[in-house]
Parts: C-alpha cells; sequence; structure tokens
C-alpha cells in the first residue's frame, strides 16, 4: 500500500501516523510543534484574566519548569542522543514544542562542546506580545525566560546555564536578530535547583508512559535517531519513517505534559475548580485552532469524512499509548468517536485535560467538529463494549451553528494562528 502524501483520499478507520509519507509527516511534525507552542496562547490569558499579570507570569514559568526537564529526557532516549553537552541541549531545542520551527527560528552555532550559541532569525512570541508594550515584552523575554531556558538547559547538566547576548525589548526596534543567547557548562556554578512541581509531574501516567517503535522503515532514507553530528540546519524531513512517527508521538506528548503543569501550578496555588475550568478553556481553543490548521495542511475538506480524518490525526489525542482513541464511520452517516481505559484517564491527581471527560459532548469535541464544518453536531452514545466514551458527530444543516467562544478566539489572536509553513529541506534520501 502506497503511503499518503496528505489525506485528500477516502477516510481510512485504518488509518494511523505511520500510513503517510516522510514529507507528509514532516508538515504534519511543524503542525504539531506549533499547536503545542500555542496551547499557551489560550491557557496563560485564561489566567490572566481570573488572577493578573504577575500570577500569568509565575504560572507559565511554573509550568515550563515542570514539563521541559521531563520531556527533554525523553525526547533524548527515543532519539538516541542523551549526553551532557551543548550539543545534546540544541538538539532537544530543535525538537521541543517551545522552539516550533521557523514560527520560533532559532539559528545555532556550536563552538565546542561546552560552549555554543544560538539566535532566533525570527520570533513569532515576540511578534504576538510586543503590541502590548514594553512591559509584557519584559515578562516574557526576562522574567520568564531567565528560570525556564535553565531549567531546560540543567536537565542536560546541572550546571548548564543560558545567558544573554542581547534581548528584548529591542533597541533599536528594528533589530535583527530579535535575541541571541550563549549556552555553556560552568563548572564553578551551583547545581540548577529544579521547581517541587517537576517531582509531581514526573509521577505520571504521561511522564512515564512508552512509545512504541516500528522496527521497520515503510519508506527508506532518513536518519533513525539523531546520535550523529548536532546539524545546525536540521529538518524534520531528515529523519527516517519510523523516527518521524515516534518524534511525532513525543511532540504530542510534551503538549500533555504542559498542560498538566499549568493545570498543577494553578490547583497548588488557587483551587483544583480553577485548574480544571482553565484547562477545559484551554483545551478547546487549541483543539479548534489544530483542526483548522489539520485540515489545511492535509488537503483536508470540510463534510463528515473530513471531521473523522481530523479527529484520526489531532495531536490532542495522540500518542495513542497514552489515550486509546478511535475514529470511525458509524451506520446513518455520523463520526464515531470513542475512548476506551487508558493511561490518560488514568491520571490520578485529576492534572490533565481528560480529566474534564464525561459522558457528555466534552467543547474541545464540538470545536474540533465544529471548526471543519460549522453545522456539526456532537452527542454522547452508549460506549461499546471495551470502550469508557463514545460520542457521535453529524452534520445537521438545519441544526444550530458552532459558535467558537471565548477561549477559541484566544487561539486566533496569535499570529501562529495563520502562520504558512515552507518547505527547506526535501526529505533526506536513503544512503
Amino acid at each position: 500500500m502506497a503511503l499518503l502524501q496528505d489525506y485528500s483520499g477516502p477516510f481510512d478507520r485504518n488509518v494511523t501516523l505511520g500510513s503517510f509519507s516522510r514529507q507528509a509527516l514532516a508538515d504534519l511534525g511543524r503542525e504539531y510543534l506549533l499547536a503545542g507552542h500555542l496551547q499557551d496562547r489560550v491557557g496563560l490569558p485564561l489566567v490572566l484574566f481570573r488572577f493578573g499579570d504577575d500570577a500569568m507570569t509565575d504560572v507559565s514559568i511554573e509550568e515550563w519548569m515542570a514539563a521541559s526537564p521531563i520531556y527533554s529526557k525523553r525526547i533524548q532516549k527515543a532519539m538516541g542522543f542523551a549526553g551532557s553537552d551543548v550539543e545534546t541541549v540544541f538538539k532537544n531545542l530543535q525538537l521541543d514544542i517551545g522552539a516550533p520551527h521557523q514560527f520560533m527560528d532559532f539559528q545555532f552555532r556550536l563552538d565546542r562542546p561546552e560552549y555554543g550559541e544560538f539566535w532566533l532569525a525570527h520570533c513569532g512570541a515576540l511578534m504576538d506580545v510586543e503590541p502590548y508594550g514594553e512591559k509584557r515584552v519584559h515578562a516574557m523575554c526576562h522574567t520568564i525566560e531567565d528560570p525556564t531556558f535553565d531549567a531546560t538547559a540543567a536537565a542536560t547538566h546541572a550546571c548548564m546555564k543560558m545567558r544573554p547576548v542581547h534581548r528584548p525589548p529591542r533597541f533599536p526596534g528594528h533589530r535583527m536578530p530579535h535575541c541571541r543567547w550563549m549556552v555553556y557548562i560552568d563548572s564553578e556554578a551551583v547545581a540548577f535547583e529544579h521547581h517541587a512541581n517537576l517531582e509531581i509531574n514526573k509521577g505520571s501516567k504521561a511522564a512515564s508512559v512508552s512509545i512504541s517503535r516500528s522496527t521497520r522503515d515503510a519508506e527508506p532514507g532518513g536518519w533513525s535517531d539523531y546520535a550523529g553530528p548536532f546539524d545546525p540546519g536540521f529538518q524534520l524531513e531528515d529523519f527516517s519513517h519510523s523516527a518521524l512517527v515516534t518524534v511525532l508521538g513525543e511532540v504530542s506528548l510534551q503538549s500533555h505534559l504542559l498542560a498538566r503543569a499549568l493545570s498543577l501550578s494553578v490547583t497548588r496555588r488557587w483551587s483544583e475548580k480553577d485548574a480544571r475550568e482553565i484547562a477545559l478553556g484551554q483545551w478547546t481553543g487549541i483543539a479548534a485552532l489544530a483542526a483548522e490548521r489539520l485540515r489545511m495542511a492535509m488537503a483536508i475538506g470540510d463534510d463528515l469524512e473530513a471531521i473523522a480524518k481530523v479527529f484520526q490525526l489531532h495531536p490532542c489525542f495522540l500518542p495513542r499509548e497514552y489515550i486509546d482513541f478511535r475514529v470511525d464511520l458509524a451506520p446513518k452517516e455520523a463520526v464515531r468517536l470513542t475512548i476506551a481505559d487508558c493511561a490518560a484517564l488514568e491520571e490520578v491527581d485529576h492534572h490533565s485535560w481528560f480529566a474534564s471527560l464525561g459522558e457528555d459532548p466534552h467543547p474541545a469535541l464540538a470545536a474540533i467538529a465544529g471548526s471543519i464544518n460549522a453545522q456539526a453536531q456532537c452527542r454522547s452514545v452508549p460506549a461499546p463494549s471495551g470502550a469508557r466514551y463514545a460520542w457521535e458527530v453529524t452534520i445537521d444543516p438545519h441544526g444550530p451553528a458552532w459558535k467558537p467562544d471565548q477561549s477559541v478566539d484566544l487561539s486566533k489572536v496569535s499570529q501562529g494562528a495563520t502562520f504558512q509553513f515552507e518547505r527547506r529541506r526535501l526529505a533526506r534520501p536513503a544512503g
């Protein structure tokens, strides 16, 4: 069976990430990285609206400190480049939702194992925040980045530091690159002290779930891992088919770990009720935006089959080792969605998007379907044997049209909502 270049053809209930070509997986990977990055554009404003500017800054710091060290070590292991030098940190950044390709256009120079520099030729986050004034820019580029960059670096070496050569607020206002940073091992520094929430997040099912990997490639070419030399010009197209499938699963898991960390921070500062309400809004907003972008990226239409295809590929329901989610076409022109008992439903501390799931249709489900076709209607149905929850999506041309709520509107504020990716390198050939 030929690998899919996009998903413009008919719906197939057996389609998985492995059904797509390396180029299609690279395109999907950039979308997944961006979706994981932009979920903060929904979650953090919801914190701001309730608790104010300072609270939003504090939560932003705590969520990244409680998530990035976990998924940094996971991707190192998955792609075979675990180490304790600057090269390892740079490889991490190339596979981090905090640095989605092109939107956060990281460029690198590795001078020696204990020293290197990176700079941003384009910083989508800066473009989003500059219109709100210098105070917001300082909060993001100084108050938030100082501890969170060091937390990411310290996952590789306890005395690894990231320090600015220059950073915003920009002076002059058109300064390029937007920022430049040194990354180095300070052998005389005190070992970095991680945030207490990190240990709690490490105890989650998300942190420890194992993502299976195919023993063979469905398409030749590419690197099977990233154990080789650091490549400053790395693109997802450089990886082999099986490596890309694994990376996309890990990138999706990064989103769940980050969402858990935000929920954990809000709960410990205020209440579980606040955390659940913010998580519900965050999931709904990013679910709709990611669905819209996936539809365009994969040449998907707007009919009932299109809705089924988007649910199949949506990163909110990946990796399947964490979320036992299934999509099929049901009789009488409906999409059937089911979730069985799985790790995502077993997070005992409830710091998860899935903690708010129940028999009634979740707003995130309605937002995904509605963003593809505004006449889509989602309803709960009896769960079949082996499933915990089940829903059906239909298209009713005479029913009420789906209307985006505040959380969906928030997801559109970022320039990332309409950002267009480039294919900068063709898939690396075999040999």
